[in-house]
């Protein structure tokens, strides 16, 4: 490219998975809500015979809204962001187009063979790592295909500086690949015995050791997909719409490489009270409790970012969507170390306070961020304004109420299950059957189930604005600088 020239960007394969993430995100939030209405009223199970049974929805609306949503979110905006930071487009290396294309293709394969399978029943029973091998190699491939994609176009790169994002995205990709693989090592059955099914397999590790490495990559996944690849969001979207630069590069380099120390260390707060040695659970406890300095670090930093410029707040729909979801992510940082705290522990673990805590963090948090970065990438993309700022609008205040309720009614539930399992008598019984404290529930059963219905509409809401954004919005002239343009 000639200097002064203006780079054309190619968002052929970021549009590819910006569509992804809405199709994933209505199919896994609309699983999500039909299992929280079967809590509410059992005989939902029985809808569409062994297919409809909670057990196989269950890991299908946590497969779906994790590896379907979330990481089709994080894969749309890496080739949105990737080029414009790097100052170099996909369209200049057809290798690297051919790379992008191909990414996509294994991804959504390898996505609908885990929607199968999962209905099937066909499961290793390991939570957030349900897939069976031949799932698991296509997984690898595909991860590194994004590899390849993010270490060459870092290779032809015309600005020599790693803006703060990359560096989040590519810790995404380091992250999950190591503990992807250390988790998922197992033995085919029919191969080492010659009997049973040829997808089933059996893990390499045994017993304690098991769970040990089940929770590491448990809760790393949420460290390098919930988190990691969405604070890479935060850091370009929210300085791009809002127009300010970011507050402080040196405290988001405080938080990245805190981040990265503390966090691989804190799993063990999921075994507490388990076989696993005592001071693993210390550990596990006190580096939650750690974790607290780079999340806020991170949060702090993007809301000082908009210091002067409250007012934006007022005004776009958009912003709100960001420093929400900012908000939650500090709120949801905080409420997990408090948890991770032995005697909070001991009265939470096992609870529906626990669901509470997940879904505040990935539908506030994670949800929230994901609509704000496809809702700025559409008018650049598509080069069509954002067909209502009024549905924008809506749509934010109705997923808002559907998430207050959800994850407080879940929070009473759970407190009031700790307290009704530990109650006894004066003579040392236990003071409540299990069904006592069903019973007890389905009030907060129902609250839960109608807050993410509602968090359901708004994301439908989401989905019909982006289309009619991409139908009929009106055609832009030029790029928006910063503020994104909307229809009234």
């Amino acid at each position: 490219m000639r200097p002064g020239n203006v780079i054309s960007y190619d968002y052929t394969v970021a549009k590819y998975f910006l569509f992804t993430t809405i199709i994933f995100g209505v199919i896994g939030m609309l699983v999500g809500v039909i299992i929280s209405f079967q809590l509410a009223y059992p005989d939902l199970n029985y809808i569409a015979g062994q297919y409809s049974a909670f057990s196989r929805l269950r890991p299908l609306h946590t497969n779906a809204v994790v590896y379907g949503f979330m990481l089709s979110g994080i894969f749309s905006t890496w080739y949105y962001v990737g080029q414009r930071v790097l100052k170099v487009s996909m369209a200049e290396s057809k290798f690297l187009m051919t790379i992008g294309k191909l990414h996509f293709i294994l991804y959504v394969i390898a996505v609908l063979l885990a929607v199968v399978t999962l209905l099937m029943g066909i499961t290793s029973s390991k939570e957030y790592a349900e897939l069976q091998w031949p799932i698991d190699i296509l997984i690898v491939v595909v991860w590194v295909l994004w590899g390849v994609s993010i270490f060459g176009l870092i290779g032809i790169r015309r600005e020599k500086t790693l803006y703060i994002s990359l560096w989040y995205y590519i810790a995404t990709f380091l992250g999950i690949a190591m503990l992807y693989l250390f988790n998922n090592m197992a033995i085919p059955t029919r191969l080492l015995t010659g009997m049973g099914d040829w997808w089933h397999a059996v893990s390499m590790y045994a017993g304690t050791n098991d769970a040990l490495v089940q929770w590491w990559w448990g809760h790393n996944a949420v460290a390098f997909v919930f988190t990691v690849g969405i604070l890479a969001q935060v850091y370009y979207f929210l300085p791009k719409e809002s127009g300010q630069a970011v507050f402080s590069y040196k405290l988001s380099l405080f938080s990245f490489w805190s981040l990265m120390f503390v966090y691989l260390w804190a799993g063990g707060h999921h075994l507490i009270y388990s076989t696993v040695p005592d001071w693993v659970q210390t550990m596990g406890s006190v580096f939650s409790v750690v974790l607290i300095l780079p999340s806020w670090g991170s949060g702090i930093n993007m809301l000082l970012t908009m210091r002067g410029e409250w007012n934006q707040l007022r005004e776009s729909p958009l912003i709100k969507f960001m420093i929400w979801a900012t908000t939650f992510y500090m709120f949801s940082t905080l409420e997990g170390p408090i948890l991770s705290i032995k005697s909070v522990n001991a009265l939470a673990h096992f609870t529906d306070w626990i669901p509470g805590h997940v879904h505040d963090g990935t539908l506030g948090w994670v949800g929230f961020m994901t609509i704000a970065a496809l809702y700025h990438m559409t008018p650049r993309i598509f080069k069509r304004e954002i067909y209502s700022k009024k549905l924008m609008e809506t749509q934010f205040w109705i997923q808002t109420i559907g998430l207050v309720m959800f994850f407080t009614s879940m929070w009473v539930a759970g407190i009031t299950q700790g307290m009704m399992w530990r109650a006894t008598d004066e003579f040392g019984s236990l003071a409540y059957t299990f069904m006592d404290t069903v019973n007890a529930l389905i009030k907060y059963y129902w609250i839960r189930a109608i807050g993410g219905f509602l968090y359901l509409v708004g994301f439908i809401m989401f989905a019909y604005n982006m289309y009619k954004s991409f139908t009929t919005g009106r055609v832009l002239d030029a790029e928006p600088r910063n503020a994104s343009p909307m229809a009234a």
